[in-house]
Parts: C-alpha cells; structure tokens; sequence
C-alpha cells in the first residue's frame, strides 16, 4: 500500500488552541454552493453546485478523474473533503473485516492514486499554473479529508489516475486559524444507513450551523455494515491513517457485539474500545462515544445488555471524554423510529434524522455560546416549550407573513434576527430591513441579550 506523501503541508492533527479541552475553533465552509469543475468545464447536463451544497443525496457524476473548485482568495490553508458512494459502507473488505458482511468496493468506488493542486490564476480548473500539495496513493474508503497549503491560491483540483465513479459531495474549510471543527463519525451499519444512505432535511453540520452561524462542521462519514469493535481494532491502522487528521471521532459502537441481548462479549468490547480511545488521543484526536441505539425487542426479539451502557458510561468518566448522544433510551421511547422490518436499524428517514439531531445536540456545549444551553426543551433548541423566566417582563417577537414580505412586532434594541431555510442555511442576517423571500419554509430566530426566540415560517 503506499502511503500518503505530502510536499508541502498535509495536515496530520488538527491543532487546537482553545480555552478547553474540547472547545471547537470554527473552520467556515468556503466551498458552498460552488460550482464543480470537470475536466476545465462546468457541465450543463447536471447541476454542478449539488456536489458542495453539504447534503448528500444521491446526486452523483460518473467517471471523474480531474475536478476543481474555485474557493476565492483568503484562506491560506484549507481542510478539503470528499464523499463518494461504495456499496454505502466506508470501507472495503481489504481494510476493515466485517464479519458476515462483504464490502467488495468495484473498481473506481473510491478516489485514489490521485494528487492535489491549487491555482492563482487558472480560469477554469485546467489551464493557468497548478502547484502540487500532495499526493495521495491506494485510499480505500469512501470518504476522507486532507489539510493543504493554500497561501495566495484560490482553486484547488484533484486529479486521479482513474476515473472515481459516483462522487458525491466535495466540501473545503478555511482552516488557515487552526480551525478544527473536523469529524469523522465512526461506526457499523447503523451510522452507515442514519448518518449517510438516508437522505435527510438537516444533516449533523446543517444542524450545528443553524445554532452556531460561524460554524460549518466538515464531516467524513465511516459506517460500516456488521462491523464489530475487534473489526475496527483490528483495522486502527487504516482509520488512523484515513482519518487521524479530524479533531472528532464521533463513535456508535455495539450493535454487533451485544447482538442477541447477552452480555457474552462485554469484556472485549470494553477492552476494544479503550484501545480506540487510546488511538485516537495518541493522534489529537477526541473520540465521543453514544450510547448504543435501542432495539424494538416485539420485532428484534431482543434487547440490549445493560452491561454494554454500564461500559459506554464507564469509559466516557474514566477517560474524561465529552458524553455521546444517549441512542439508547431515546430510540428505547420512540420504536416507531425504528426498522419495522428487524428492529435494529433506524427507519428512513426519521431515525436518520433522529441521530444526526442527537449528535448536534448533545455536543452543542462544546461550541462556544451556545444560546440553548441548559434549555433542551425549548423552541429553537429541540423542543416546544417556551423557557422560564423570573422577574422578566417582555413581550415575545411576533413574526408576520404577507405574500413574499415579513415584518416583526415587539424586537427591541440590540435584538438580531436570522432567517435560515429549511436545510439551515442562513439566508439573511440583520435588525432592519427585512428582505423580500422567495417561496418556502424558514426558521426565523430573534436573538438579544436575555432571550432567544425562534419560529417556523412558510411563504408562498
């Protein structure tokens, strides 16, 4: 296998220079909505901006060995990342054994033996000066970031030796501040369907934006089906080497080694993922790791060993680790949210849904003014309820629709309005002058000193 060879700076561990241990240093997404270059040309027989619009949702390009993006001027290093789509799973049967399951990747299901370049003059991704940042040999896996210089450039390519089947989504984040807002979400089929193959309304990163506007997370998705804990033990080598340059491992593990509802391999499985935890600090990075989703016992015919939870809470106190999103009991209360076919897996799309939300806000406290912190109930923050106030008299903003123009009663001095869209993306920021809308849903969020109000919209 060859490994990857860096010429001028490829990112190993992402630095942090934060006032905590976990605190997170924004890294915005520069690459939103940009066009997809193929080959010197944006193609007219597909919409180019769906690849870096931060959704994946089945919009793919065939046979692609050269593409470039034009990011602007700015950022002097960035974080770019890739998704394409193998089997769903990230990973091949020749990095990662899956136990029963086969992850035989077809040729061109992943990008590799390919280099990076970056321009400051080309025109169109093909003519002008190119630099090489890097280059990049066997990468079996279907989703990856690299960190390169990027001082006075402002487009980057990548050119493979053979064409990548089925690219999916390309992202680049200014990382030129040490930003370090990377994740790589670690886990068997489970994450595999939720957090990629099911196409959702709000992923993790959409989630963690609409709440925080300065932050955009860049997000390597890494499920793999029938994957257990030694499976990935087994293969740390690959996982440190694809994606030991992310500031998170987001980790949902288990399934497959409680299967059947004993409490038979609870001794390995702690022991596996101690040795992951320790892998991923030996290399900067945080591993945060969720309470291992419920089954539906009326449809699985079993449940999961309380001695599996007992462990996951063990290891998070012990090693000091920030708690993962409890898939337990959350899908433990709602069963609809579950596959009505085996009852293990979540249902698409809402249990999809589900975890990407659950993973944005149990790790919301680790962005820096988090305006629902304490308030997970609240509207706005995840719930309904409107929050307890003491000796406090306000009136909430009231927010009014009138064909394609809004207005709002009751703002008072130094209140800041966002309006986002559906996928949360801000749209508009400001205190006057609300603007014109085109036709759609928004969240309207009021924001002041003491308080924070959010409402949903529709303009037709």
């Amino acid at each position: 296998m060859k490994n990857t060879r860096v010429l001028q700076v490829l990112g190993v561990a992402l630095g942090c220079a934060c006032g905590s241990a976990f605190a997170i240093t924004a890294n915005p997404n520069v690459s939103l909505g940009k066009n997809l270059y193929v080959a010197g040309a944006v193609n007219s027989n597909w919409k180019p901006e769906v690849y870096t619009d931060g959704t994946l949702d089945f919009n793919q390009v065939a046979s692609v060995s050269d593409f470039a993006l034009n990011v602007g001027e700015g950022p002097t290093k960035l974080f770019i990342t890739w998704e394409t789509r193998g089997d769903e799973a990230w990973a091949s049967e020749e990095f990662v054994h899956a136990a029963s399951c086969q992850h035989s990747f077809a040729e061109g299901a992943t990008l590799k033996n390919f280099k990076v370049m970056t321009s400051a003059n080309t025109t169109n991704g093909v003519d002008g000066d190119w630099e090489t940042v890097a280059e990049v040999g066997e990468s079996g896996v279907t989703s990856r970031g690299l960190a390169i210089d990027f001082a006075g450039k402002s487009w980057f390519r990548i050119v493979a030796e053979s064409p990548v089947k089925n690219l999916e989504e390309v992202g680049a984040y200014d990382i030129s501040n040490g930003g370090d807002d990377t994740w790589f979400f670690m886990g068997t089929s489970i994450s595999q369907m939720g957090m990629k193959q099911f196409t959702v309304d709000s992923n993790f990163a959409q989630l963690i934006h609409a709440r925080f506007a300065d932050y955009y997370p860049a997000m390597l998705r890494g499920g793999i089906g029938c994957v257990t804990s030694q499976g990935v033990v087994d293969a740390l080598k690959y996982y440190a080497e694809y994606v030991g340059n992310v500031k998170f491992w987001a980790i949902e593990m288990g399934t497959n080694d409680a299967w059947g509802g004993s409490n038979t391999n609870v001794e390995t499985f702690t022991k596996n993922l101690q040795t992951i935890i320790d892998t991923a600090k030996a290399h900067g990075i945080t591993p945060i790791i969720a309470r291992m989703i419920a089954t539906n016992p009326e449809i699985a015919k079993w449940q999961v060993h309380q001695d599996y939870l007992d462990a996951i809470d063990k290891l998070t106190k012990d090693n000091e680790l920030p708690a993962g999103p409890d898939f337990y009991n959350y899908f433990l209360e709602h069963p609809e949210e579950l596959s009505a076919s085996d009852g293990v897996h979540p249902a698409e799309p809402k249990g999809g849904q589900s975890m990407h939300r659950l993973w944005a806000e149990t790790v919301a406290p680790l962005y820096k003014d988090d305006p629902c912190a304490g308030l997970p109930d609240v509207v706005g923050c995840g719930g309904t309820s409107l929050p307890k106030m003491h000796n406090v008299n306000f009136a909430l903003p009231r927010v009014n629709v009138s064909g394609r123009e809004i207005s709002i009663s009751g703002l008072r001095e130094n209140d800041r309005v966002t309006i986002m869209d559906a996928m949360g993306h801000v749209v508009w920021s400001g205190s006057t002058g609300f603007p014109k809308m085109r036709a759609g849903n928004y969240f309207v969020n009021v924001r002041g000193a003491n308080s924070n109000y959010s409402t949903k919209i529709s303009v037709k």
